[in-house]
């Protein structure tokens, strides 16, 4: 067997580990994600939970040039090492570590003076101000550790183990959670307590990734020798536009709540991120499926296999859009029932707020799998600056729609849904057709199926939302979510795939299942 053919055989091997892993961590995010926003907004009040995942929008501004040039570094060591060049590996990762740890000293004191300033920037509840300090520090802090880590989980995601970076960030869940509940218990609840939790599930999640890349990846090690000047203007050069793409797109999914802060206090945006939860949860859906192609799709790049890459990523395109469809007209059309078992009839209200958010995401979660060819190709210069500036521009219309049509927080909802469809619906897919040379229509086409299906659930579930029973109220949301599912997955299975989807599909399904089914 060739040493490509026994890559292209491990990559399909560990294929339905790195699902299985992130299924699981995407099961333990949601129920903990549902179960602790109604225990916050219980413990703390609406206005004091809005805080939490706005310091955590916050955070990415912070940690935006660590994460940015974590991308890059994984791009150049997964390339080195599936070479099994180890000399040019060690180069690249002793390059990073001892780059981004100087980034990261650089970043404390920016840390330190944006945590002592939040009171005076937000509107934080009376009597919350000490508390404010102390979660933007220990979240913001947290950030820190987990990105100057990401030297070694880029290990991981090298090597196709995403299952064991799933282990790491089910680790930093798992004591994060544990940590805030028993905080709760001993002290009362107090907004510093979550930043001293998220601190505390950093440090030992940095822990666990430390050790297993000593244990999958050995060859390579710690030493300023290794540190390469020439090494850093590769890396830069890719980093720095990644990090305007970056910026970018936290223009257009971490300054909503910040603008609702602003504008309309601290209880409108609690209110909104309950709301937001929902798409919190949905785009963590999408990154797990997306993630697990990426290392795929690096491979064919580094083995120069263009016409696989292209067919992998337009069938992944198309079944992106119709996986995530189902769960996007769910939300959707059993808002309201939702938002009732949730946390109380009283948010019910937020049931058209939450459909405006999450609605749009049939398309701007489908082209996911676009990005990894930008990155495999290191074209990320012209997707960066197209992001900033429609990411400018998506915050300009939130606060003309919001002050100027009075929509108030819709308005910032709007505007987001506006700008970041027109931008992956024209720009994402033709760039990625510019960079493999194919048809312009090739990826918009692969959307479509997502786009129709997302429509016909949402009429489906709002329909059955309007005759089925108030009590028992999640029962009925249950068993009328399975009934759309199971008419869903057939219809799809029989009608809307073509033979090599379906054997993509089954190639995400672990091979003792497989052959139970077959």
């Amino acid at each position: 067997m060739t040493k490509n053919a026994s890559t292209s055989r491990d990559f399909a091997d560990q294929l339905p580990r790195n699902l299985l892993a992130n299924i699981i961590y995407f099961l333990a995010n949601i129920a903990i994600g549902i179960i602790l926003v109604p225990y916050f907004v219980s413990n703390l009040g609406v206005a004091a939970y809005g805080l939490i995942p706005l310091a955590t929008s916050i955070t990415g501004y912070v940690a935006i040039v660590v994460q940015s040039l974590n991308t890059s570094v994984s791009r150049f060591l997964t390339i080195d090492i599936q070479r099994e060049d180890y000399t040019a590996a060690n180069k690249t990762f002793n390059t990073a570590f001892f780059g981004l740890s100087s980034v990261i000293l650089l970043m404390v004191p920016v840390v330190i003076v944006l945590a002592w300033f939040v009171p005076s920037i937000f509107n934080v509840p009376i009597g919350q101000e000490r508390g404010a300090i102390f979660l933007f520090l220990g979240v913001c802090a947290s950030f820190l550790i987990r990105s100057w880590a990401g030297n070694f989980t880029v290990q991981l995601f090298a090597y196709n183990r995403l299952d064991l970076q799933n282990l790491v960030n089910l680790t930093n869940l798992f004591v994060q959670t544990g940590l805030i509940i028993l905080l709760f218990a001993l002290f009362g609840p107090d907004l510093g307590l979550v930043g001293g939790a998220y601190l505390a599930g950093a440090v030992v999640a940095s822990g666990v990734s430390i050790v297993l890349a000593r244990q999958v990846c050995p060859h390579l090690q710690v030493s300023i020798l290794a540190f390469d000047r020439t090494r850093v203007k590769d890396l830069c050069g890719m980093g720095w536009w990644v990090v305007i793409n970056q910026i970018g797109a936290l223009l257009f999914h971490s300054t909503a709540l910040i603008v609702v802060n602003l504008l309309f206090g601290a209880t409108s945006a609690g209110k909104y991120a309950i709301a937001l939860q929902w798409v919190i949860l949905l785009v963590a859906i999408a990154g797990m499926l997306a993630g697990v192609l990426t290392p795929t799709i690096l491979s064919y790049y580094t083995r120069e296999k263009t016409d696989s890459l292209i067919l992998i990523t337009k069938s992944a395109v198309k079944l992106m859009g119709l996986a995530m469809a189902l769960p996007i007209g769910l939300v959707c059309g059993f808002a309201p029932q939702l938002l009732t078992f949730w946390v109380g009839s009283e948010f019910a209200s937020l049931a058209p707020l939450m459909v405006l958010l999450t609605v749009h995401l049939s398309v701007n979660l489908a082209v996911l799998p676009l990005f990894s060819i930008n990155v495999a190709y290191n074209r990320v210069r012209v997707p960066g600056v197209v992001t900033l500036v429609m990411g400018i521009g998506s915050i300009a219309l939130a606060v003309a729609l919001s002050l100027l049509t009075g929509w108030g927080y819709y308005g910032v909802a709007a505007a987001g849904a506006i700008v970041l469809t027109t931008k992956n619906t024209f720009f994402t897919p033709w760039y990625a057709t510019k960079i493999l040379g194919v048809e312009v229509h090739t990826f918009t086409r692969s959307m479509l199926p997502g786009i129709a299906a997302t429509i016909l659930i949402f009429i489906l579930a709002t329909i059955l939302a309007s005759v089925m029973p108030l009590a028992p109220l999640l029962a009925a949301i249950v068993v009328a979510s399975m009934f759309i599912s199971l008419i869903y997955v057939a219809a799809v299975w029989s009608l809307g795939l073509n033979g090599f989807e379906r054997r993509l599909f089954k190639s995400y399904i672990p091979s003792k299942i497989r052959r139970f089914v077959s």
